[in-house]
């Protein structure tokens, strides 16, 4: 099972959390933001006490400012990222360049790469890798920076209960994720994909639980996002609260006895087959 922090380096107070959770050995990779205000915090942690965690690139096209030149992809009044609707609509109506799309990507992984990260995998912010106009460019950056492991982001609907606000997400990103993953690829992605459903429930120390308890054979990814909320993170993301509710379920004492039974092998993305 790999369990992935996602939002590594978005606020000092969402790396920290994500921190308390490789220290309590709840998560075993976690993914970067290379464009985000606490990207120096996430890699000097790195070196300091969290050189074992695996850590992937959180490809990011809808906040912030880019690291490339990207005007298809950026508000020329901001200078940042369009946000996620904007984006999708920009690209259902063939307004992204692609190759945009592939140089901000190939500036984030190499970003990350700089600062001495050998990078285990991609997954994306929102997951824009499922976008069917995005997810070749994105691909091809992963290829050419020697990167074969992604994210495979669609949740089946028995995995664990879906919380209804994100029943709609899950539906789409999984509608979008069927029409590209029939595209040739050299990726390797885990087995199964659990996370969607369990963001922003209540009780959600119970649920991980049981979804836990459910694994199918195979590799899982189970997606996560602890965190502390702070004034960055209020500033930026509705996602606030919900990440202490996370990393309080994850390093709580029953989850983390249930993580050392025996039955369950935490890997990062870089010990895929």
């Amino acid at each position: 099972m790999i369990i992935n922090a996602d939002d590594f380096g978005y606020t000092r107070g969402v790396t920290r959390g994500i921190l308390e959770a490789f220290h309590a050995g709840a998560i075993s990779s976690t993914t970067l933001l290379a464009n985000m205000p606490a990207f120096d915090d996430a890699i000097g942690a790195l070196r300091n006490g969290a050189s074992a965690l695996g850590v992937g690139v959180h490809i990011n096209l809808v906040q912030g400012r880019p690291l490339a030149r990207v005007p298809t992809l950026t508000d020329s009044r901001t200078g940042t990222f369009y946000a996620l609707p904007a984006l999708v609509a920009r690209a259902l109506s063939s307004r992204i360049d692609p190759d945009e799309v592939g140089a901000e990507c190939d500036a984030q992984i190499a970003a990350v790469r700089r600062a001495g990260v050998s990078v285990t995998h991609v997954d994306s912010h929102m997951h824009t890798h499922a976008l069917r106009a995005l997810w070749p460019p994105i691909a091809a950056a992963a290829v050419r920076a020697g990167v074969h492991a992604m994210r495979w982001p669609a949740e089946a609907m028995h995995a664990t209960p879906l919380h209804a606000s994100r029943l709609a997400t899950n539906v789409l990103v999984a509608l979008s994720w069927a029409s590209v993953r029939r595209t040739a690829s050299p990726m390797r992605y885990p087995d199964h994909f659990i996370g969607i459903s369990l963001q922003g429930g209540r009780d959600l120390e119970r649920k991980l639980l049981r979804a836990l308890d459910r694994l199918e054979p195979g590799t899982t990814e189970l997606m996560m996002h602890p965190g502390h909320t702070d004034a960055d993170l209020a500033s930026m993301d509705d996602y606030t609260w919900q990440r202490e509710r996370e990393l309080a379920a994850l390093t709580s004492p029953a989850v983390r006895d249930r993580l050392q039974r025996g039955d369950i092998e935490l890997i990062d993305f870089g010990a895929l087959p």
